[in-house]
């Protein structure tokens, strides 16, 4: 080995070395911003003032508000998702980009724009026909309805991701040996898709949790009426009442962390690389 070939080593040994640093110390740095985050949530209050705050019948009241429609939403975004995903999985259309650009318009519109998008839809003649059958805004669905329009994009990407990586031949199999499509898909697909049915489910369910925007313009913040948790949050910093807004904001930490685990749990190979 000569003295320049060993020189050029050290050297890339030394860049590799500066890069992997470099990687680590970035990664580091905000694994330790989200920890400190959580940290200071868990040593903001006593424990004592913290269970005082979660006794308050307002909050009792949004904590199951918010359990409720959760998961209503997480079944509707599923029960919607399925179908969707395995159309976008499994045929070609025309303007299949355009749909699946549409599909992707809840996860990037701001928040408040969907709220305001659904509260000037029943302001039309047909929304107005439909809350004269069920009343809907500043309304309990219409928390349901919120929370769904951004969580079912959530889980159309998931059940596509899932559908797309399930192994076909399974299913030919089972059209060869007489099975209708609705029979095959039955049978087969659904079966094998059932744990990335559970992962979209529950990332639906975790992210209905967390909507607030939609929820503050559609339904209001009205106590006992239309109150989840994280309008709780919002108002109870509204009043100053920051120990309540800390319970609050920990009990939703709680669900949170619940929720990874269960994700991670079921699998991530049936999430979307957008979400892995």
């Amino acid at each position: 080995m000569t003295h320049e070939h060993a020189t050029d080593q050290a050297v890339r040994k030394l860049h590799d070395r500066s890069f992997l640093a470099g990687l680590w110390g970035i990664s580091g740095l905000y694994l330790l911003l989200i920890l400190a985050l959580l940290t200071a949530d868990a040593t903001f209050t006593h424990p004592r003032e913290l269970l005082a705050a979660l006794r308050s019948p307002e909050i009792r009241f949004a904590a199951r508000l918010s359990l409720l429609t959760c998961t209503i939403s997480a079944l509707l975004s599923v029960w919607v998702a399925v179908p969707i995903g395995y159309v976008m999985s499994h045929y070609r259309f025309p303007g299949k980009r355009l749909v699946d650009a549409v599909l992707d318009i809840p996860i990037v519109l701001p928040p408040l724009v969907i709220g305001l998008s659904l509260l000037i839809l029943f302001q039309t003649p047909l929304g107005r026909a439909v809350e004269q059958v069920v009343p809907i805004t500043y309304e309990i669905p219409s928390i349901i309805l919120a929370q769904f329009m951004v969580a079912c994009a959530f889980a159309v990407r998931t059940m596509r991701a899932t559908f797309e990586q399930l192994n076909r031949r399974r299913e030919q199999v089972a059209l060869t040996l007489g099975c209708s499509r609705s029979q095959a898909f039955w049978l087969v697909v659904l079966p094998e898709a059932r744990r990335g049915i559970l992962t979209a489910w529950t990332l639906a369910w975790a992210r209905a949790l967390g909507e607030f925007g939609p929820i503050l313009v559609f339904s209001g913040a009205t106590r006992l009426r239309t109150e989840v948790l994280p309008t709780t949050v919002f108002l109870e910093l509204s009043v100053g009442n920051i120990e309540a807004a800390v319970a609050v904001s920990l009990l939703m930490v709680l669900c949170a962390i619940a929720v990874l685990v269960a994700v991670r749990v079921f699998g991530d190979d049936h999430l979307p690389d957008g979400l892995q």
